[in-house]
């Protein structure tokens, strides 16, 4: 069955001292605590530096069985001139130890930088270094684009083929088209603020709740920008949807919220 889940950007973050954890939860149980609140979440820190196998095994047994983590590729694999020359790069990240999360290996996420066009060469050539599995565990790559030129046609094409999902991103910063181009969803939710306790309003997580379940269903949500004419139906698929920037001490508060009202 396909399941929906929902978190936020790490763990470690001194504001949710005051909105998130409780005064008895010592900084050591944090990822302990905040596993239970939530069903995922997204790692930042491998964007930047490459984590031990022992780290991840620790991230492992700290966790629910049903937890996944979502990992950041390593920046110096993304940020470069030619994407097609990342083959070193790309295994390089993929044996630093993340096949130790076990089932708990959500998707990874390779995030291009705002100035990255796209050209079809060489986002094909990139996405053939991606592959389906490492050291025996399946793998699954999800593109965060940040240039309006990967909204046409071509781009969904070339996505589909190599069966990589696209970051939706509910941003006014980034593009935000919400083709379904793999077999699972990962939706990056940016807007939270801080005058809302819950980041986003009630009424736009049940909205976010809808768009999730239609996600899950195979289908899409009519009322997000589509770049072609009429959305892709599908089977059952797995949803991943984290709150990200904005207002980020109300990042859990909006992801808890949106874990009730998908329960309801």
């Amino acid at each position: 069955m396909a399941k929906i889940y929902v978190g936020i950007g790490g763990w470690d973050y001194d504001p949710w001292r005051e909105t998130f954890y409780p005064s008895d939860v010592p900084k050591r149980l944090q990822l302990h605590y905040a596993s239970r609140q939530l069903t995922a979440i997204e790692v930042n820190g491998t964007f930047y530096r490459l984590q031990s196998p022992a780290v991840f095994a620790k991230w492992r047994d700290e966790t629910p069985d049903a937890f996944v983590f979502a990992l950041k590729a390593s920046r110096f694999t993304t940020n470069r001139r030619d994407l097609g020359e990342a083959g070193e790069s790309v295994q390089k990240f993929l044996s630093s130890g993340i096949t130790e999360l076990g089932a708990k290996l959500g998707p990874i996420l390779w995030q291009l930088a705002p100035t990255k066009k796209f050209d079809a060469t060489e986002i094909q050539g990139f996405l053939k270094l991606l592959p389906k599995k490492h050291d025996g565990i399946s793998l699954r790559h999800a593109l965060e684009v940040r240039h309006d030129s990967f909204k046409c046609d071509e781009y969904l094409a070339v996505a589909r083929k190599f069966g990589i999902a696209t970051v939706f991103a509910d941003s006014d910063e980034y593009p935000s088209f919400s083709d379904v181009t793999g077999d699972f969803v990962y939706a990056r939710l940016m807007k939270t603020v801080s005058t809302q306790p819950t980041g986003y309003s009630k009424a736009a997580l049940s909205k976010w709740a809808r768009r999730c379940a239609e996600w899950s269903a195979g289908g899409s949500p009519t009322d997000l920008t589509l770049v072609e004419k009429k959305p892709s139906k599908s089977k059952p698929r797995d949803v991943f949807a984290f709150f990200i920037s904005g207002a980020k001490e109300r990042a859990p508060a909006a992801a808890m919220h949106l874990i009730r009202t998908l329960a309801e």
